[in-house]
Order: C-alpha cells, then structure tokens, then sequence
C-alpha cells in the first residue's frame, strides 16, 4: 500500500504531495492522519524554510471520500454526530500547524480544489493555480458545513458576502474566477505549474529568513488584534529584524546596487 501523502525534501524545502491519485486525492482517515503527522513534524523543524503542497496525477484534492461517509450511515445518529465531531476536530491540528509554522506554505493546485482541498489550500500562504484548476465548497451538496477553516479563511480572503455566496450555493469557478476573488495569487498553462512553483519557491529561498516568518505571522494575527496591539507587534517585528545579519546585507546591496545575498537569520 503507498503512502498516502509523499514527503520530499530537498535542503530547507519540504513538499507533501497528496497520494491518492485514483481518488481524487480524496481526504480518508489515512490522509488524513498523515497530513497530521506531517505537517506536525515540519512545524518544529527549524530547517524547514519552505513547504509546498500539491496532489498526485490530474487533482489536488476533491473533498472527502465520499465511501468513507457512507460508511459511517448504519451508525445511529446521535453516534455519527460524535463520530464526526471528533474526527473534524483532530484534523483540524493540521490546518493550525499550517497556520503556525513559520515556514511560509505554497499551494500548487490543478484539477479539483474541492471541498477539504480547497480549505487546505487556504490555508496555505500561497497559492498557484494551472488553468485546469476548478473550485468549489461542495458540503452543501452532501448536506454539510465547511471544516477545515474553510469559514475562518474565505470570509478573509474574498469578504463575507462572496464567501457566503461560496458556502450557500456550492457553484463551481474556474481558476481565472478564483484568481478575480484572490483565492490564488497565479493561475499559468498546465505545462508550466512546475516551474511557476519552483520560482515562487526559488524567490522565499533566497529571501530574508525572519523578515519572511515575521511578515506571515503579523499578517495572520492581523484580524484578531486591535490597531495598537498589532502597531506594537510590527514594531517588535521591526526592531528584531534590524538586529540580523540579513538587515545589514540588504541595506548593503541595496546602496551597492547589487542583488542581496541573504543568509538564514
């Protein structure tokens, strides 16, 4: 049996491809556990500077197995209720680890973004589409709500009104509507989602190392702090920065009018 999601590693760049491929790589208790798994580990790996995420064949993700669901029918209501309950709330874990690890996270999406996948794939810092890509919330066609913080991330994404249309309706976009709404920042030819990945990541590599965890936890702290408190982080930010090596180096190359070679401070 394969490994339902692969870990790759090359230096500081972790990549989790979703291995499900005949699936859709539709999420399982399986996947599910090691996305956990992995996404825990990469969390308190101080190598790790970069993480991408994408999915195995044609798909990123369609959702959750829907054979898996089934199953759970023969148990009584009231049984599949705390069934579900708990299985939600422990993967959930995987989408903080996400959140939470300085790492910044690329998503690299074709095919379906449905469902779960497309709740990973928000909560992903970035996110690049080829022109296959297709979207949609999908729960409400099973009878669901969004898990996955699917909530929390499109009302901040594309506005409350938009996500409501998003959740309510179900409809399906393409990758040029999700790029209009600010759902992925880049949507290129099939052919060149790979390497549009690569330069994405190939550009947070060769960038500041604590300038860039900073700016990823001040952004998503934002909308939870006041105006004050997050003034007071961003100054903190600013003076712990201007303490590295990578500050000096850029303020150098800049007046050198040469490219900055950033170290891993």
């Amino acid at each position: 049996m394969s490994d339902p999601i692969l870990l790759a590693r090359d230096g500081p760049v972790a990549t989790l491809t979703l291995n499900r491929p005949a699936a859709l790589n539709t999420l399982d208790a399986a996947l599910m556990e090691a996305l956990i798994a992995h996404t825990t580990a990469l969390a308190a790996d101080a190598s790790v500077r970069c993480v991408v995420i994408k999915g195995a064949g044609r798909h990123f993700m369609a959702g959750g197995d829907l054979n898996f669901f089934s199953e759970t029918l023969r148990l009584p209501a009231t049984e599949r209720q705390t069934v579900f309950e708990s299985l939600i709330g422990r993967m959930h874990a995987a989408i903080e680890n996400l959140h939470r690890m300085p790492a910044p996270v690329v998503a690299s999406v074709r095919g379906a973004v449905a469902g779960f996948g497309l709740s990973l794939m928000c909560a992903c810092d970035l996110a690049l589409a080829d022109d296959s890509a297709y979207f949609t919330s999908a729960y409400r066609n099973i009878g669901l709500t969004p898990d996955g913080g699917c909530t929390y991330s499109l009302a901040r994404i594309v506005g409350v009104r938009k996500a409501m249309e998003i959740v309510l309706l179900g409809e399906r976009f393409d990758a040029h509507e999700a790029l209009r709404l600010g759902l992925v920042n880049r949507v290129v030819p099939a052919a060149d989602l790979e390497a549009a990945t690569a330069a994405i990541v190939q550009a947070l590599m060769t960038g500041p190392a604590r300038a860039l965890a900073n700016g990823k936890r001040l952004v998503n702290q934002s909308l939870q702090q006041t105006l004050s408190t997050q003034l007071r982080a961003e100054a903190a930010s600013f003076g712990e920065c201007a303490a590295t090596a990578d500050f000096a180096e850029g303020i150098a190359a800049f007046l050198g009018k040469r490219a900055a070679q950033f170290g891993r401070e």
